[in-house]
């Protein structure tokens, strides 16, 4: 941990591990993917998708890949309703505020 910016660096690579596997949830990536596409040893990915996988944000396909697991997508599923439903507000709100205009 860095006292400048008391940041984890396990933390930090356990986050980019879990961002490797945006786009990935169907087929997954091994270990050694996920290792060469960060420039970690694979010993550090199994630690960090260890940890995914232990605080539900991951899971082990039958392949042995690894990928997101559905409660990392709900989060994501959450965001995108939370997003289209300002995006509802804020386009109602427009109209009436173009509605009153005339």
């Amino acid at each position: 941990m860095t006292d400048k910016t008391r940041k984890s660096d396990s933390g930090g690579r356990v986050l980019r591990v879990m961002k490797a596997l945006k786009g990935h949830s169907l087929v997954g990536l091994s270990n050694g993917e996920l290792a060469k596409a960060l420039g970690e040893s694979p010993a550090t990915i199994n630690r960090c998708v260890n940890t995914l996988i232990a605080e539900g944000m991951a899971v082990r396909l039958d392949t042995g890949r690894f990928a997101l697991s559905v409660a990392a997508l709900q989060i994501a599923q959450a965001h995108a309703t939370e997003m289209s439903r300002a995006s509802d507000r804020l386009n109602e709100l427009t109209q009436r505020v173009a509605a009153g205009s005339y």
